[in-house]
């Protein structure tokens, strides 16, 4: 994948929220998310370790309260500048990690494994009714 990608500008990224965009890495698609840490803007993987199928960022921006990115379905809260869950059902497990810098005002995709697609989550197709559910059969 290349580096140095520009995703946003640095102050498109909310202090109270986060903001959304796609990646492509090496299983295909996946989304990630920007957030203010008191040391800079950080990026994670758009993914609640309690359960990986959850998003914290669902389009609207995740909620942050205190310095930490909060999981709305089950409450977990991690750390903004670490990534690490503080609190709930996942409490000592770490969001994957997503290498950006920012330079010239603007966040920069700095890590191999990735590549930026676009701003916002992954393009879903509205007809496809196909169900998500996490019940295997």
């Amino acid at each position: 994948m290349t580096d140095g990608e520009r995703v946003t500008a640095a102050e498109n990224v909310p202090v109270d929220s986060t903001f959304l965009f796609t990646v492509e890495g090496e299983d295909g698609e996946d989304e990630a998310v920007l957030t203010r840490s008191e040391d800079g803007i950080e990026a994670y993987v758009n993914r609640c370790m309690h359960f990986t199928h959850i998003r914290l960022d669902k389009g609207s921006g995740a909620p942050v309260r205190h310095g930490e990115l909060v999981c709305a379905n089950h409450g977990a809260m991690f750390e903004q500048d670490t990534g690490v869950c503080t609190f709930g059902p996942c409490e000592g497990a770490q969001l994957d990690r997503i290498e950006v810098e920012v330079r010239n005002d603007a966040v920069y995709l700095a890590d191999d494994a990735y590549a930026f697609v676009r701003e916002g989550g992954i393009e879903t197709d509205p007809t496809d009714l196909t169900s998500t559910s996490n019940v295997e059969f």
